[in-house]
């Protein structure tokens, strides 16, 4: 079975870029997104529309955006880690911003990791066959986090 990565991001070029590099870098994982934090929230829940696994199924990892509307980034975060089920589920917070709180704020709610979005697609690339060597290659997951 493919790994799944849930890709959180408001601005729908960056959405279109991260699955241009995906398609570039030959990734293995397949790559659900969506475009706010209640949306992600929804998709984790299986609540509505995200409510068929097959179609929608748990991801392996999720590649968070920080700035957005409605919900943000942190408030995700701060939800899946007071769940039981997400705990464990690696947490990339993929984000242009470099600023020092949010870096603080998003380790503080469980963030397993911290990238700035890089400005030019082939970096981009670099970083999503990197994503997917370290975090759903070499790291060890615990296997009850995709089974329901």
């Amino acid at each position: 079975m493919n790994a799944t990565v849930l890709h959180v991001d408001d601005d729908a070029s960056d959405s279109l870029l991260m699955k241009q590099a995906c398609r570039k870098a030959v990734a293995s994982f397949g790559l659900q997104s969506v475009s706010d934090g209640e949306m992600a929230i929804d998709y984790l829940s299986g609540s509505g529309v995200y409510a068929d696994r097959s179609k929608y199924p748990l991801p392996d990892l999720m590649l968070l955006d920080l700035k957005m509307p409605r919900k943000t980034g942190f408030d995700v975060l701060e939800w899946a880690r007071s769940q039981e089920k997400f705990k464990s589920l690696p947490i990339l917070v993929l984000t242009a911003s470099n600023q020092e709180g949010d870096i603080r704020r998003a380790y503080e709610l469980g963030a397993n990791s911290y990238l700035v979005k890089p400005v030019g697609i082939h970096t981009l690339i670099e970083m999503v066959k990197m994503i997917e060597s370290y975090w759903l290659g070499m790291n060890q997951r615990l296997a009850s986090l995709t089974t329901e």
